[in-house]
């Protein structure tokens, strides 16, 4: 009998939990909560030179790594290319080039060279979804890590980007990043203080 309460308490659990990340967490966002509000227009937002600065977040929550980076983006039709130089904290740069293509109704396919395949999304009034896998560096295991990415449009035109990258579901480290039109006009680099 005992066995059979430790299963029903099991199962009550699992079952809390996985209410919780449907309904209440970063997992549980849609791109139609988004529907409302102006439109984020990747095209117009992702152009021309962008400075980014964030935090990336470790397993336990503490911050692990500090960045910056400088981005520049142009576009030929539907098919942007976003090249990102980032320095991080610790001394160490990584550089790497997003490949988006627009398709129809919002629709978003974008690849780099440390994706595994292709990563897709959509954008939604102010927001912009994506999911991805990412392949670290074989410095930091070679861990192939499935993200999940979210733009937000702020009222001054200001981007501020989430994402969780998860292994084997389990959430691994997030990264709080913001991203603006650099207002000198040229990408530059700049160091993390």
């Amino acid at each position: 009998m005992e066995a059979v309460w430790f299963l029903i308490g099991a199962g009550t659990i699992l079952l809390a939990i996985l209410i919780r990340r449907r309904f209440w967490s970063f997992s549980a966002q849609e791109p139609a909560d988004y529907a409302e509000g102006p439109s984020f227009d990747l095209k117009r937002r992702l152009n021309g030179p962008i400075l980014c600065e964030g935090v990336i977040f470790g397993p336990t929550g503490r911050v692990s790594s500090r960045f910056v980076g400088t981005f520049h983006a142009r576009w030929t039709g539907d098919h942007g290319v976003m090249e990102e130089a980032f320095h991080y904290d610790d001394g160490t740069t990584q550089d790497r080039a997003w490949h988006i293509r627009l398709g129809r109704n919002g629709r978003i396919e974008v690849s780099a060279d440390d994706l595994d395949g292709t990563g897709s999304g959509t954008e939604h009034g102010p927001a912009v979804h994506l999911r991805y896998r990412l392949r670290l560096p074989e410095a930091q295991g070679g861990h192939v890590l499935d993200v999940t990415d979210w733009m937000y449009l702020a009222p001054n035109g200001t981007i501020v980007n989430r994402s969780q990258f998860r292994k084997y579901g389990v959430r691994v480290a997030e990264l709080v990043a913001t991203l603006r039109a650099d207002p000198s006009g040229t990408a530059r680099e700049k160091e993390v203080a």
